[in-house]
């Protein structure tokens, strides 16, 4: 049997660990770290921080490398269910050659694996494969983070709060009916898509770390520094994780 651990993260931030997520992590056999190719060798990086400044125990670290994504010009759906199952074979792997008998397994996930994240599917894939027991901690989400830097509440008073992904904003447009919107997983920086009449933007990267950027105003105003400044940053540090907020503010009467 396998008891795999899947601990939130935050954005990166030793601080961002809860003392349960310690815990789990100290407890393990067996801390597994993706990774996906030189030009994001900073998110290993990361990760191994994180274990450097928490983890006391003898815990073992090992390193498996990230299955690629088939392009954008495929069936994005079935591209992602392709790509789960390989992620799972490779877990699968690195469990066969690092706790062949068994044993406590810990991966770091960003964020927390409750909020867009595809951990816990591709667990539930493994768990149909071997014996696995999966138990999530959780961890600061990318959205707690970014309020928290701007010291913004998420809603509005009785406002509801869309929650959705830069892909689905792109092709769909501003969601009907909503009041604020909050965005992640946006590489192709669709806000600037958005008709930004009345629609203000939060925007933030590598939240709680060193290099974090936060940029606030008009939409008009910031889409297109914002998608400069989010390119640059990206070359320049090899990966980039951000998020954003967009809201509805009424016009002068």
């Amino acid at each position: 049997m396998i008891e795999l651990s899947l601990v939130g993260i935050g954005t990166g931030h030793p601080d961002h660990i809860t003392r349960q997520g310690e815990r789990a992590l100290n407890a393990a056999d067996l801390i597994l770290i993706p990774r996906k190719g030189e030009g994001k060798a900073d998110l290993a990086d990361v990760r191994l921080a994180i274990c450097s400044a928490v983890v006391t125990t003898h815990a073992r670290i090992a390193f498996f490398d990230m299955p690629l994504r088939e392009g954008a010009d495929t069936d994005y759906a079935a591209a992602v269910e392709r790509w789960h199952d390989a992620i799972a074979e490779v877990w699968q792997a690195s469990i066969a050659a690092h706790l062949p008998g068994g044993g406590r397994l810990a991966m770091l996930v960003w964020g927390d694996p409750s909020l867009y994240d595809s951990t816990l599917r591709i667990a539930a894939r493994l768990a149909r494969r071997i014996a696995l027991r999966t138990s999530v901690v959780p961890g600061i989400t990318a959205l707690q983070a970014l309020t928290a830097a701007h010291a913004i509440p998420l809603n509005t008073i009785n406002g509801p709060v869309t929650i959705t992904t830069g892909r689905r904003l792109q092709a769909g447009g501003w969601p009907a009916g909503a009041d604020t919107v909050a965005v992640l997983l946006d590489g192709r920086c669709a806000f600037r898509g958005l008709d930004p009449t009345g629609l203000s933007i939060w925007w933030g990267a590598y939240l709680g770390l060193p290099q974090q950027l936060l940029r606030h105003g008009a939409l008009a105003e910031l889409a297109g520094p914002i998608a400069q400044l989010r390119e640059t940053a990206r070359q320049a540090h090899g990966w980039i994780m951000d998020t954003y907020l967009l809201r509805r503010t009424p016009l002068p009467a």
